[in-house]
């Protein structure tokens, strides 16, 4: 009885110790990954709009009509004359678990590109939404993403019709493809109210 108390007392000790390691790691890294997000935000707005010259967050304004997509971030893009277009940073399911899109939309109503941030779709079938070697259209060299720059808003948006799927990948091309729409049509609404209607 006395062996079994001290073990216990001793694997208490050896967790707590653990836990108080485990915080300290956490917090002396939070910083790093908070900065490496933003840096890769910033990375990803500026390969949506490089001719913008200012990102800033909308908040409040902005929020999705479709209740399976959720709207995370805003940032309104501006080139020194007035709205360039939107950037929405948003999430919703896909095949093995909630994706974040960021979708640029512009004042003319057309995607101006569009990035996978997060995904944890099957590597070699879903994931190929984000990888910049994965072809749709191997003669053209388009990408699953790329093929929504310069799409208009009022598209259908609709898989295996304007939108070309990912081989054995249908739910994650579905759930991307849905998220663009939601993005470019709340987006492009909410321009035009900016602007006085599309440039």
């Amino acid at each position: 009885m006395k062996n079994m108390l001290k073990l216990g007392i001793i694997l208490a000790i050896y967790a707590s110790v653990a836990c108080v390691g485990l915080a300290f790691v956490y917090a002396g890294t939070k910083k790093v990954i908070a900065e490496r997000q933003k840096t890769d935000l910033e990375a990803a707005l500026n390969d949506l709009f490089p001719q913008g010259k200012g990102f800033d967050e909308v908040t409040g304004s902005l929020k999705s009509t479709e209740p399976s997509v959720t709207f995370n971030n805003v940032y309104e893009v501006k080139d020194g004359n007035g709205p360039l277009g939107v950037a929405i940073r948003a999430v919703g399911a896909s095949y093995g678990g909630p994706v974040t899109v960021l979708v640029g939309v512009g004042a003319n109503g057309k995607i101006a590109g569009v990035k996978v941030l997060e995904s944890k779709d099957t590597p070699g079938l879903g994931a190929n939404a984000a990888n910049p070697t994965y072809f749709v259209d191997r003669t053209k060299r388009l990408t699953f993403t790329d093929q929504f720059k310069g799409k208009a808003v009022t598209d259908p948006f609709e898989v295996k019709g304007d939108v070309i799927a990912i081989t054995a990948s249908t739910i994650t091309s579905k759930a991307i493809t849905g998220i663009v729409k939601v993005c470019g049509q709340t987006g492009s609404q909410w321009l035009a109210t900016q602007t006085g209607g599309t440039k």
